[in-house]
């Protein structure tokens, strides 16, 4: 029997994706009228998901809440968080729910067939049967609620989507964003907020939230996708019996609709908060915004890749630098957003000032008309496409399953066509159309139909309003306040007994004969052997080569290395900014954006970074190696460009362009200041951990809030600083970039070896001689600071952090299996469900730094009191032997990852430098697979020695940072 036998399914559609070494079937649930894809290949990466189509009808972010609530228990596996669950006892390799402005997604993945069906069929459940009608308390913890602990307490809202929105909305990209895609389609669905307004949220009754799932949540309004190695007849088999036939095809209005264009551009302007000690000068946000056509137009919707790429993304694109030349704004940004109906191409100035506004405009039209009637650089368009082929060729998306990004692909036309599912997974003809479109005036008729005499538009200003997140507070407060006055003594009674019983609801264990209702593997389904390890050392003419031979589809992986030991503390952050500069600014033979087509059109790119290895086996002495690292990618032939070009970059570079330095300085803080508000949860973790570790203090130099203090500082006395800043990117750049001070790390298979060899050793040869002065050891010194860093956010960032090695206790395996615990019991328990916050995290590594961190979060004090009760909660940790093998594997899930060729030489290096054998890492598997509940119960000494230290860092509001600063050795802010 096949897939073609089931009487269940009509095949709609059968296409060949030889592109991706597929074959492509898309059939329809005759019963229920679900729509079923597989993508039938040979990757043992399986991937699942159900998704719906759920365009909001207002910004209370039902979409959003109903994607949190669903995972919050089933009819069949009843228990109050069965995702937390999965994720503590389960080999996925991917795990988690999206919402969308137009779609909710449900996806997992794993390579084990068992998990991979017991993640099917909890997440089938989840989404059509959830226990949402039967327990009020998950809306409300998940959602939003009102929270009064007693009768004469504030009261307040809390909610985990609530907060996590906080957070979301305290971000100026986030509300410049939102706004854009809600002007330019004022009469559809994209005109609402599906993650939710926090104005608005509130507004949201527990009877609207059912009817949402009552409308959307069924299998003829479902997407349901299989890829992957597996018996695909299994599975649409167990689908149609376990669940789709239980249900009759329905008419669901779910269509996404088309706005009708505009006859002229539309303005809009928007606030945002800075805190009372930022300045308004030079932070307003710009933005000119298209619509361009629909995302069912295949050769559209890579072309406008394509020109996003030639016009804007890349470094010296003709329209950042007009931009950028006219002064308007500090750093040019932009986006051509086709994961919608209807494509947005934005064009971005961040640091800008209102008025500048006609100038904007003025500059990008005239940018892009001579554009057109002069041409598109050539070597631009053929860059852009070569880039985006080679990546989809590569297929290389880091530690995300390719299976689910061509499932997150293939929605962007599914969605809004049935008949249209794989037009973006046949994309190598287009990409051949395209090379033949560079020379006929193709992309310049695209910029002047779609960009030019375009209408469908918008002009979304954000700007900068001191305390508005405070005024904002206070109103809210007053609001609530006058609220509780409004209501009788016996309603007050009854939100404070509301309150009590969500609490002990949260609080409530599962049934023993519940929990055991989600299958979990035993550890007999896990290996014992550990993933191979790829290293042979090579001397290369004198180069010390480390070689990683796996097979990489004709790809060779190129690191270069130089050693940063001889670098001065006072000189660190000069290396940020010469790892910053280098690829970025003129050659003596190139410009700066003609380098980066070059280096495109020929190879898979290439890159810069500041890396640290800490010595493992000598933790005690905190001793460990700091690394400036080029890296590139590119297919054997053409290996020899991409080592000129790392040469180019290296050797050629003008490090004394004043223009484009105070240019790339600005981008930098920019980009800085954007990256601290949406990880402010690990910024604040490298902070507090730089008071007492030499390698923090580092990294936190060269990439941390250490380092953007240096960047704001020379950025904003350029004129005064600029000698001394051009003198010492020199000083490095001679220093660092010789050959005996290079190391090389290399992944490919046997016949890419050689001609790597060739141009390893020419590259040697060409390098900066040795220095005349012998280097001195840089010498770190650390200062506890305890900081609290104040920001307009209306959410915090707590880190608690120190070394359990420094106190005597020694690193175990096991330590893995607490971050587990920790991160998705204990942490998110009290963080999380109970505190409100939208996440939290820990962690423990092999030179003694652990810390515990949470994430867009409503508390402070109250998640530091969290942190100190971790110790007690160990020292008592009792379960039985089901949920400690549960926690084995959801900590071997985390080990065991798929990786790509690319990971796999990148691993290999990391344990070489860090010096971590093999036998180090069979010990530690085997401390995990045999660790029992005393084991979990001896790290209450490791949390006590972490918790010790009392090194404490918050990224967060300034109202709660001040009324809580006696936490604090110091308050400042952050910006």
């Amino acid at each position: 029997m096949s897939i073609f036998d089931l009487d269940a399914y009509e095949l709609m559609q059968q296409e060949d994706l030889s592109d991706l070494k597929s074959k492509g079937y898309l059939f329809k649930h005759k019963k229920s009228g679900a729509r079923v894809l597989l993508m039938e290949n040979d990757d043992e990466n399986k991937v699942f998901a159900i998704g719906f189509r759920t365009p909001p009808s207002d910004s209370t972010g039902v979409p959003h809440i109903m994607e949190h609530s669903v995972l919050c228990g089933s009819k069949e596996f009843p228990v109050k968080d069965p995702f937390v669950e999965l994720v503590k006892g389960s080999l996925n390799t991917f795990l988690n729910a999206m919402t969308y402005p137009d779609k909710t997604l449900y996806p997992v993945a794993s390579c084990n067939d068992k998990d991979f069906q017991n993640l099917m069929h909890v997440y089938m459940d989840a989404v059509l049967y959830p226990n949402i009608y039967e327990h009020e308390e998950i809306f409300r913890q998940e959602g939003w609620s009102y929270q009064l602990d007693e009768e004469d307490a504030k009261l307040k809202y809390n909610g985990v989507v609530y907060n996590e929105m906080k957070g979301a909305f305290s971000s100026p990209e986030g509300v410049l964003d939102r706004m854009v895609l809600n002007s330019l389609f004022p009469d559809t669905s994209y005109a609402n907020e599906s993650g939710g307004d926090p104005d608005v949220i509130p507004e949201l009754s527990y009877e609207q939230f059912l009817d949402f799932h009552r409308k959307y949540y069924h299998p003829s309004n479902s997407y349901i996708y299989l890829y992957g190695d597996m018996d695909m007849e299994e599975k649409l088999d167990w689908l149609d019996k376990k669940y789709l036939s239980k249900f009759n095809q329905i008419e669901v209005d779910s269509a996404i609709r088309y706005q009708k264009p505009f006859d002229q551009v539309k303005e809009l302007e928007m606030e945002y908060s800075i805190s009372s000690e930022e300045s308004e000068e030079d932070n307003t946000y710009l933005s000119y915004n298209k619509v361009i056509g629909t995302s069912l137009d295949e050769k559209l919707y890579l072309a406008f890749q394509i020109l996003d790429y030639a016009l804007l993304s890349a470094p010296g694109a003709p329209l950042k630098k007009a931009l950028v030349d006219a002064g308007i704004g500090k750093d040019i940004m932009g986006s051509y957003d086709n994961g919608i109906l209807q494509p947005i191409f934005s064009v971005i100035a961040k640091n800008a000032n209102l008025d500048q506004k006609e100038d904007f405009i003025r500059v990008i039209e005239g940018t892009l008309k001579d554009l057109v009637e002069n041409g598109i650089n050539k070597k631009a368009l053929e860059a852009g496409i070569n880039y985006h082929e080679f990546r989809f060729r590569e297929a290389d998306f880091g530690n995300y399953p390719k299976g689910l990004m061509y499932g997150l692909q293939l929605f962007d036309s599914w969605l809004y066509d049935d008949e249209k599912p794989f037009i973006h997974m046949q994309a190598l003809p287009t990409f051949e159309f395209l090379k033949e479109q560079i020379n006929t005036g193709y992309f310049e008729q695209l910029i002047q139909q779609y960009l030019l005499d375009n209408p469908h538009a918008s002009i979304v200003i954000v700007k900068p309003e001191k305390g508005r997140t405070a005024r904002m507070d206070k109103a809210l407060e007053e609001k609530l306040q006058s609220y509780k006055l409004s209501l009788s003594e016996a309603e007050v009674k009854k939100l404070v007994e509301d309150t009590k019983a969500l609490v002990e609801y949260q609080e409530e264990e599962d049934s023993k004969e519940d929990m055991e209702k989600i299958p979990v593997l035993g550890r007999e389904d896990i290996s014992r052997e550990i993933a191979p390890i790829y290293n042979e050392e090579k001397d290369v003419d004198g180069t010390k080569t480390i070689y990683h031979g796996v097979d990489t589809n004709g790809i060779g992986y190129v690191t270069l290395m130089f050693d940063l030991s001889g670098v001065p503390q006072e000189k660190l952050a000069y290396a940020g900014i010469l790892q910053a500069v280098l690829g970025m600014i003129d050659t003596n033979h190139y410009e700066y954006g003609e380098l980066f087509n070059e280096i495109n059109v020929h190879t898979g790119g290439i890159g810069t970074s500041l890396e640290l290895y800490a010595d493992v086996t000598k933790a005690k002495e905190k001793e460990f190696r700091a690394t400036f690292e080029i890296k590139g990618k590119a297919l054997y032939p053409k290996l020899d460009v991409l080592f000129q070009m790392m040469r180019e970059i290296l050797m050629e570079s003008k490090l004394d362009d004043e223009k484009r330095l105070k240019e790339i300085l600005a981008m930098l803080k920019s980009r800085l200041q954007m990256s601290f508000l949406s990880s402010g949860h690990t910024t604040a973790a490298l902070r507090a951990l730089s008071y007492d570790s030499p390698l923090a203090k580092f990294k936190d130099d060269v990439d941390g809030i250490g380092y953007y203090q240096v960047i704001k500082e020379i950025e904003e006395h350029f004129e005064e600083k600029k000698d001394e800043l051009i003198a010492n990117l020199k000083e490095l750049a001679a220093t660092l970039f010789r050959a005996d001070n290079m190391m090389v790390s290399y992944t490919a298979s046997e016949e890419g070896l050689k001609p790597a060899c060739q141009e390893i050793k020419k590259i040697a040869q060409s390098l900066h001689e040795e220095p005349k002065t012998k280097e001195t050891p840089c010498i770190i010194h650390c200062e506890k600071k305890n900081e609290g860093f104040k920001t307009s956010s209306k959410v915090q960032y707590v880190a608690r952090v120190g070394n359990f090695i420094d106190r005597g206790v020694d690193y175990d395996g096991a330590l893995q299996i607490l971050k587990v615990i920790l991160s998705y019991d204990y942490l998110w328990q009290n963080v999380r469900v109970k505190g409100g916050a939208y996440g939290c995290m820990s962690s423990f590594n092999r030179i003694g730094e652990g810390y515990f961190i949470s994430y867009r979060d409503p508390n402070l004090e109250k998640t530091i009191e969290v942190y100190e009760g971790i110790v007690d909660y160990l020292k008592n940790f009792t379960v039985d032997d089901r949920d400690m093998n549960k926690y084995v594997i959801g900590t071997i899930s985390n080990i065991d990852r798929p990786m790509t060729p690319a990971a796999k030489g990148d691993r290999s290096m990391n344990l070489y430098m860090n010096h971590v054998s093999k036998e180090m890492i069979q010990k530690e598997r085997m401390q995990i697979l045999e660790a029992q509940q005393e084991d979990i119960r001896r790290l209450a000494q490791v949390v006590e020695a972490v918790l010790a230290a009392d090194l404490l860092c918050v990224i967060g509001g300034e109202e709660k940072i001040e009324e809580q600063k006696e936490l604090f050795i110091e308050v400042k802010n952050l910006f």
